[in-house]
């Protein structure tokens, strides 16, 4: 119904609305605490008809929003809840969180940690990745103690640079595409960019902000049963269950980064085989089956408590699903409503220098509609035209992809399903993820821009 409709609302009075949806649904989470699902769903609702969508339109625009991120979350989540309380009851965690304090000492856990996520974070998606990790992180803050922000911070933000700027995730990648760049390059500045910005907006960001404000460890996961804890799995059968599913998917994107790049056959069995075995959601299935049996029926778990186990890890996460699909629903309305297009298009004739250019226009994009894939790729295809007519460098061009990557993150809200997936995960309040959450992703963002921008300079 909304195919053929045209928004007639010039950008002024679209970025009102979208100001006022955000405002509403800021009250009505934190002054008068309505709950999370029901605040989005009502703010996309009102939102849709002020920016003058066609009525007989609006339930599927809500619906394509939240259904369409629940088709990358809900299987994610849930399968990802199963094998953390395996990991978790078995004493899995436990045993990890022995060895990794053995190894590195209490001070240095959480940079462990960090440094650990930034590895995983290679292959593997930012909100799997976060997922995987979720239990030893949990753990350790248990064994420790001290804030949960501590050792959650560095964990999210090491997924959170990896997924940004280094390929082969499909920002980076989109981004190379649309701008021309050579994406070996881009992988080497991402890093050079990733790691930098990790430890100072992440790590040390933690620290700071782990002292300041006091967050218990959640019980979404559960905690280890006695029994198993007394008897728990061997290091390298948590290791080896922890790494499957990273295995799996590396296996799954570097097949495709080198399809992409001519080496092997796009379309060899090889390569259907391993896109299919490695995807996020069949991976995940892989790795819970293997987990039910080694820390479960393999150690003598019955059928039954094993089922229970695993019913048991779907009940509280169904919040964090409904939540995170809302958040994409109101997202999805965003962009239904043009708000997006309008603005890239107001903000394309500024005559800023192409990678402030790029930098800005994707920056204001993923405030206005939440989606750092679509600010990232739309920034990108709109200063294609001045890339390509700039006769840049191999590096430079890199350097224009990271800060377009870079404007793709800023000031994660309230109209983006990561800023519910992590805060739910973390069982903090809107307030809370906005003064942590919100603030690291703007300075990932920023620090970024600014070590492209000083390499665009240099060369």
């Amino acid at each position: 119904m909304t195919d053929d409709w045209t928004q007639t609302l010039t950008a002024g009075p679209l970025l009102g609305i979208a100001a006022a949806a955000v405002a509403l649904l800021l009250v009505l989470i934190i002054k008068l605490r309505l709950h999370a699902f029901l605040a989005l769903v009502l703010v996309s609702l009102l939102t849709a008809i002020a920016t003058g969508l066609p009525a007989g339109g609006i339930v599927d625009v809500l619906l394509d929003g939240f259904g369409s991120t629940l088709a990358s979350v809900a299987l994610l989540v849930g399968l990802g809840a199963m094998l953390g309380r395996l990991i978790e009851t078995s004493g899995g965690a436990q045993v990890m969180t022995d060895v990794l304090i053995d190894s590195f000492g209490e001070k240095r856990a959480p940079l462990a940690l960090g440094v650990a996520s930034l590895i995983f974070g290679f292959p593997i998606f930012f909100d799997a990745g976060l997922v995987v990790m979720l239990p030893i992180m949990f753990s350790v803050a248990r064994r420790l103690g001290g804030s949960l922000l501590l050792y959650g911070l560095p964990v999210a933000g090491a997924f959170s640079v990896m997924h940004i700027y280094v390929p082969p995730h499909p920002g980076p990648v989109a981004a190379s595409e649309f701008l021309g760049a050579n994406v070996g390059m881009v992988l080497l500045l991402g890093l050079v960019v990733a790691i930098p910005t990790w430890y100072v907006t992440a790590y040390l960001f933690g620290r700071v902000t782990g002292r300041r404000i006091e967050l218990p460890v959640p019980e979404i996961l559960g905690r280890a049963d006695e029994v198993q804890e007394a008897n728990p799995p061997r290091f390298g059968t948590v290791v080896g269950i922890l790494l499957l599913p990273l295995v799996l998917i590396f296996a799954n994107t570097g097949l495709a980064a080198a399809a992409s790049a001519g080496w092997v056959d796009g379309d060899s069995t090889l390569v259907a085989w391993a896109g299919l075995i490695g995807s996020t959601p069949v991976a995940l299935l892989i790795s819970v089956l293997v987990a039910a049996w080694v820390l479960g029926r393999r150690r003598g778990v019955e059928k039954t408590a094993l089922e229970k186990t695993l019913d048991g890890a779907l009940g509280p996460v169904c919040s964090v699903i409904l939540i995170t699909g809302a958040g994409g629903m109101f997202g999805g309305v965003l962009r239904s409503s043009g708000i997006g297009d309008a603005l890239a298009e107001a903000l394309s004739d500024l005559g800023l220098p192409v990678i402030v250019a790029g930098f800005v226009i994707a920056a204001v994009l993923r405030v206005a509609q939440g989606s750092a894939t679509v600010a990232l790729t739309t920034a990108a295809g709109l200063i294609a035209p001045a890339v390509a007519a700039g006769g840049f460098g191999s590096l430079e061009t890199a350097a224009i992809v990271v800060a377009v990557a870079a404007g793709s993150v800023v000031l994660s809200h309230v109209n983006d399903s990561g800023f519910w997936l992590v805060g739910r995960f973390f069982d903090m309040d809107v307030k809370t993820t906005l003064r942590t959450w919100t603030v690291m992703e703007t300075a990932i963002g920023v620090m970024g821009f600014a070590i492209a921008g000083a390499v665009f300079a240099v060369v």
